[in-house]
């Protein structure tokens, strides 16, 4: 049975782990430390319930939204991911891309991408997003900035959650690295899945194709030497200026950064913990969304992700205040399983998805949601 028959996205979870070694699966699926906040991203939206609207004559239902000055036909992003030739060692950002494409779904496409961000262009014609970190080098971010400018991306995000890697205990555990290192830990996992690996050999080591690292060792040993701890919200004002186009600030969980990140020059506040991968016991995004829709009085569109499996999930998020929403986690598992007909799986799923929650809470469109949907 392939990608097709998957009926949600947890069963392409299931397809994913059945398909990869425990490390590669660990790292799309694990969190920080106790993974508290991994765990809380997701229950924050089964706390909230949704109110049926009956006889609300909904016939058509309108899921398309504007962001970042770039229209999307769904009001869902597939989030930046690094290393996408972990879980598809032959296309990695290029399948992901072109399952996103069928649906017009926005690509954010990370820095530490493994394919170059050209090919990853031409492989998705529609909205596109290109995200950066805070790097110590701000000469290698304008080169990086012509390159994404010259291939036509329509928008820029800046990651800022992530001055130091997170302590990941899984990728420790499990001898885990970036490119995959051969090790007692990580051979006998491999060989447990003889058909990644042997996509893995033909498709040679997963390291990022957009910029080289700088020194031997691994993806995350390098944000810990390279990634800036000592700027501040200037640095926004220079990327603002050296970017001159639609900009995001990702990775803000309070109020008062979402108002600085404005002042700033964002065009775009997201809110994220990082999937839960940095700092644990950090609240759930949807738990902090409430309180920066209020503080920004509609001076920037609003971006969440975290916890993100269902469109009902989507719906409470656009709900409480939400511009659009960003996934990760559900379109990897598509990814692993399937390579572009599993992120095209998982695109349709949540389309569809949102658009039935829609129909049942009476709402034609995204605009027309509004914390009447909710109960309490």
């Amino acid at each position: 049975m392939g990608v097709e028959t998957a009926i949600n996205i947890a069963e392409l979870r299931e397809h994913a782990r059945r398909r990869l070694p425990r490390m590669v699966f660990d790292y799309i699926d694990g969190g920080s430390d106790d993974e508290q906040t991994l765990a809380r991203n997701t229950a924050a939206f089964r706390e909230r319930e949704l109110l049926f609207n009956v006889l609300a004559g909904v016939t058509d239902i309108d899921l398309s939204v504007e962001i970042l000055g770039m229209k999307s036909p769904v009001p869902f992003i597939l989030a930046p991911t690094a290393a996408q030739r972990l879980f598809h060692p032959r296309l990695g950002e290029l399948a992901a891309a072109r399952g996103a494409a069928r649906f017009g779904a926005p690509y954010a496409v990370s820095t530490l991408a493994t394919q170059p961000l050209d090919a990853i262009a031409g492989a998705h014609p529609g909205p596109r997003i290109f995200q950066v970190y805070v790097w110590k080098d701000r000469q290698l971010v304008a080169d990086i900035l012509d390159r994404v400018r010259a291939a036509g991306y329509g928008a820029l995000a800046l990651t800022v959650d992530a001055p130091v890697a997170g302590n990941r205990e899984r990728d420790r555990r499990n001898g885990f690295t970036i490119p995959v290192s051969l090790n007692t830990k990580t051979v006998p996992q491999a060989l447990s899945k003889p058909g990644y690996l042997l996509d893995l050999l033909l498709g040679g080591p997963a390291q990022p194709a957009n910029f080289p690292l700088p020194h031997a060792g691994d993806v995350m040993t390098h944000i810990n030497t390279q990634f800036d701890r000592s700027i501040s919200w200037d640095y926004v004002c220079w990327l603002k200026d050296a970017w001159g186009g639609p900009l995001a600030i990702k990775g803000l969980s309070r109020p008062d950064d979402a108002v600085r990140a404005v002042e700033a020059g964002a065009d775009a506040v997201w809110i994220s913990n990082h999937g839960g991968r940095q700092l644990d016991t950090a609240p759930a995004t949807l738990d902090t969304l409430p309180a920066i829709r209020d503080a920004l009085k509609g001076r920037a569109q609003i971006i969440l992700d975290g916890g993100i499996t269902r469109g009902t999930d989507i719906v409470k998020a656009l709900a409480l205040g939400a511009d659009a929403v960003a996934v990760g986690k559900a379109y990897l598992y598509g990814l692993a399983a399937g390579g572009e007909a599993g992120v095209a799986r998982a695109v349709e799923i949540l389309k569809n998805e949102t658009e039935r929650a829609m129909a049942l809470v009476g709402r034609a469109s995204v605009a027309e949601l509004g914390k009447d949907v909710l109960a309490g």
